[in-house]
């Protein structure tokens, strides 16, 4: 009577040990995946960039050659909804804000003077992405972004030689790794956004203002401005 009392806990005991084990093994969260909708935030590092087209017109006598000098770091905060669709795919609405600031130099053909162009941004980007995880290894998950949104410029200063317009639409794409931890999942994620439109301003009567005809040389050296954007976000969830 004593030794199978004695028997059945003990194999109780082991049953429910095996259990804790197995579940240990398969990792932090391992239910997650499973959840038809997702939200989180993200918080991240952001560096602004442009695809530039000279025009390569002469102003006052000179020819000017336009490139961006330097990328510079900015920050970016945004908001995460997710969609799970089946194992391996979900759809990602994640709005965000980037914080940024693109530098222009000017350089006249044949002189050594180079002249600079600050151009800050504050972006409310509105993309939708599809997102395709790999199978899980224990408490990570890579995956792949694609996609693209409306992007809108908050940040306009309109007194700046060079003037954007608010509006554009771009296509991104990225990777990232989803890492489980006990009561949260982190994704350190990595993104290239290419602006669609010609975002420069031309110059007319209305945009020239506040600007003088010195400072006209900034656009007019220009025939084609387009919006690319790095990331570097890190998800909360």
């Amino acid at each position: 009577m004593f030794i199978p009392k004695i028997t059945h806990r003990l194999l109780l005991t082991l049953f429910v040990l095996q259990i804790a084990v197995s579940t240990q093994a398969e990792g932090n969260l391992i239910y997650a995946d499973y959840k038809p909708f997702h939200f989180g935030f993200s918080l991240g590092l952001n560096a602004f960039d442009f695809g530039v087209t000279p025009s390569l017109q002469p102003i006052s006598g000179k020819t000017y050659q336009v490139d961006v000098s330097a990328l510079r770091p900015g920050f970016s905060v945004g908001i995460i909804g997710g969609l799970r669709l089946n194992d391996y795919f979900n759809l990602r609405f994640t709005p965000i804000l980037h914080f940024g600031e693109r530098n222009l130099s000017y350089k006249a053909i044949g002189e050594d003077l180079v002249f600079e162009n600050n151009v800050s941004s504050i972006a409310m980007c509105l993309p939708l992405f599809l997102k395709y995880s790999a199978e899980r290894l224990e408490n990570a998950r890579p995956y792949l972004l694609l996609g693209g949104g409306a992007y809108y410029d908050l940040g306009r200063d309109k007194s700046n030689p060079i003037l954007l317009k608010p509006l554009d639409f771009y296509t991104e794409f990225g990777v990232g790794c989803d890492i489980y931890f006990s009561f949260f999942k982190l994704s350190p994620e990595l993104k290239l956004g290419l602006g669609l439109k010609d975002v420069l301003t031309p110059l007319n009567p209305k945009d020239t203002g506040l600007i003088s005809e010195e400072e006209k040389k900034f656009t007019m050296a220009l025939s084609k401005l387009t919006s690319r954007l790095f990331s570097l976000t890190f998800n909360f969830e």
